[in-house]
């Protein structure tokens, strides 16, 4: 039979998801099927949707998450709101995924793949490069923007020895500052879909406190899109809220997702009438110390250079912006 492309609906890829005898490799929470869907159905883009799924006979080998515009392709989802983006395949089928897509898209009048928000471990640099090099096709990737993460250790004595004297220090005095300011509680937990709505308003409030442009990015449909994620990733078990807590109030939250030995901070607020005592820096110290004491392997601080993911030992990964001509 060879091999095959079909378009198929995000159902499908869900029961793909579910079925691990596939090994198919889904390399971040950004791209997994209820993710996807939720930005779909949220932002409703005036594209074509395309979830190609190649086969080698039976086998699926890979997907293809995509939506078309005018000849062009390029991932469901947006760099705004979806940090890292890729294709879904099996370790170890990827050029036989990629040539036979490439000659689909182009069957389908596909003119140019446009892929943005790439880590340089994706399957997109890793493999997709080289098998349009080979086809010779046209290409220009460009570094984009940079994300910052952190690998953790198995204490958090080892951590605090892992970041400069300064940082240290400062870590360690603005907490002993914020135990000495009253009555402290963290918790960092798995949320079950009866807490969210609750939980997700507070944090909602203080994202919108903690910076005007926070407040001006949470539009109605931002704000819809935000519920129905946390609803769909609570249902995983993968959503996390970071809730610190000063004399019984939440002054700072984080959410974040926990997935594949990985804590996403995917985003985070605070009360700037706690801006003194550091609360909204000190949610992530205590979201990484607890992440830790999980034994979480990694803490991801996504997309943005902002100064305090350096001072907290995030190292940077920079993100690229692929553009593959395919005629």
């Amino acid at each position: 039979m060879g091999y095959t492309v079909t378009q198929e609906s995000f159902d499908r890829l869900t029961s793909y998801w579910a079925d691990s005898s596939l090994g198919l490799k889904w390399g971040s929470v950004f791209v997994l099927p209820q993710w996807l869907e939720v930005w779909w159905q949220a932002f409703q883009p005036q594209t074509q949707l395309y979830l190609g799924v190649v086969r080698d006979s039976s086998e699926v080998i890979g997907i293809a998450p995509l939506q078309l515009s005018e000849g062009r392709a390029s991932f469901i989802g947006a760099p705004d709101v979806c940090d890292y983006l890729d294709f879904i395949v099996a370790p170890g089928r990827e050029k036989d995924f990629f040539h036979t897509l490439l000659d689909e898209l182009q069957r389908q009048g596909v003119a140019t793949l446009d892929l943005r928000a790439l880590r340089p471990d994706s399957t997109a640099i890793t493999h997709l490069v080289e098998v349009a090099r080979s086809r010779g096709l046209e290409m220009l990737c460009r570094e984009e923007e940079v994300s910052l993460e952190l690998d953790l250790p198995a204490t958090w004595e080892e951590y605090l020895k892992g970041l400069d004297k300064k940082q240290r220090h400062e870590v360690r005095r603005k907490l002993r500052r914020l135990w000495e300011a009253g009555k402290v509680a963290y918790r960092y937990d798995e949320v079950n879909r009866q807490e969210v709505r609750g939980l997700l308003d507070t944090f909602l409030r203080l994202f919108s406190l903690s910076r005007e442009e926070k407040a001006r990015f949470l539009t109605a449909r931002v704000e819809s899109f935000f519920h129905s994620l946390a609803e769909a990733m609570a249902e995983l078990k993968l959503l996390r809220f970071g809730i610190l807590e000063l004399n019984q109030m939440p002054v700072a939250m984080t959410m974040g997702f926990d997935y594949q030995g990985t804590a996403y901070l995917y985003n985070s607020g605070y009360d700037p009438a706690c801006n003194s005592l550091s609360v909204g820096l000190l949610s992530k110290v205590l979201g990484i110390k607890e992440s830790i004491a999980r034994g979480k392997k990694k803490w991801d601080f996504l997309k943005g250079a902002e100064k305090y993911k350096y001072q907290l030992g995030g190292r940077e990964i920079p993100l690229y912006h692929c553009e593959i001509i395919l005629r």
